[in-house]
């Protein structure tokens, strides 16, 4: 069988022209050089080289078989490469599930990693969290990025700094107020996230409703952050949202207000399938998403 030994050998026979002179860039001696270059044709069946004329010089064959070997060593070296890089977390492809209510921090996150690892290119898949759940545990992304709670018996779970839910409504309700109470959606139609799947954001939206004395008039749920907000800004009604969500999907039409008397804070997190293999990219990557999340955390808390 021919070994890449003997490709680097031939290779640099044929470019020095000489035994010797291979034999010294090499830094082998004369000898078992010329034994491999015999071996390598002797396996070819064929002459590689022309050993009458004063310089070696490659046969017709030779010629061809050079060629294909000088481009097999190159793609080594660069395999070779690839793989150090994308040890190293500076190369590869970094998969990641995300839901929409979470993509202000994905973006934030991405926008940052990217000028420390400019090779790393992304797959981005987009689904509420029972879906990035799945899509995790089928190993179609390397990281979720979720709404809580979630099962976590299957997965490591990283928190991420909680967030006010802020409410949302049509620009043209003309109703006057710069901040919201709770008991203001007794009076209003709401549209509120839902997992297609589980317990989530909506439960936890209807819970605090009926904690302030009311059953809240839900006239539409949906799973999709900026269909939601579309239906806002046509005046069907109002939401109550984590505040990311308008910071990344802010709509004309639509109006954003704090909510002061709830405690309701939107929690989110990285999760990981524990049985794999994580590969440095991806380290470094949940490391620039805690941070961007944390400083997104912290400019909320500036604004009010």
């Amino acid at each position: 069988m021919i070994d890449v030994k003997q490709l680097k050998y031939f290779v640099t026979i044929a470019e020095e022209g000489q035994i010797t002179k291979a034999a010294q860039k090499l830094h082998i001696a004369q000898p078992p050089l010329s034994q491999q270059l015999k071996q390598l044709e002797e396996e070819l069946g064929v002459p590689l080289f022309d050993r009458k004329a004063k310089k070696m010089e490659l046969t017709a064959p030779g010629k061809a078989f050079y060629e294909k070997a000088k481009r097999l060593l190159a793609q080594l070296d660069d395999a070779v490469a690839e793989v150090k890089e994308i040890e190293e977390g500076t190369a590869g492809t970094l998969s990641i599930g995300c839901v929409k209510s979470c993509f202000y921090y994905l973006a934030q996150a991405i926008r940052h990693f990217h000028e420390q690892a400019p090779n790393v290119t992304f797959h981005l898949r987009e689904g509420d969290t029972f879906s990035i759940c799945q899509l995790l545990y089928e190993r179609h992304i390397d990281i979720g990025i979720v709404r809580l709670p979630i099962d976590s018996a299957d997965y490591d779970v990283i928190r991420l700094p909680g967030e006010r839910y802020v409410g949302v409504l049509p620009a043209q309700w003309k109703t006057g107020q710069t901040a919201l109470c709770m008991r203001d959606f007794a009076d209003w139609p709401l549209l509120l996230l839902h997992r297609v799947h589980g317990a989530g954001q909506y439960e936890r939206v209807i819970e605090e409703c009926r904690r302030h004395g009311f059953e809240p008039n839900v006239l539409c749920e949906c799973p999709d952050a900026t269909i939601l907000l579309s239906l806002v800004a046509q005046g069907l009604g109002a939401t109550i949202v984590p505040q990311s969500t308008v910071a990344l999907f802010r709509l004309p039409g639509i109006k954003v207000l704090e909510i002061i008397d709830s405690s309701m804070t939107a929690e989110a997190a990285a999760i990981l399938d524990r049985q794999r293999y994580l590969p440095k990219s991806a380290r470094t990557f949940l490391d620039v998403l805690q941070t961007a999340a944390a400083r997104a955390a912290g400019g909320q808390h500036e604004e009010r």
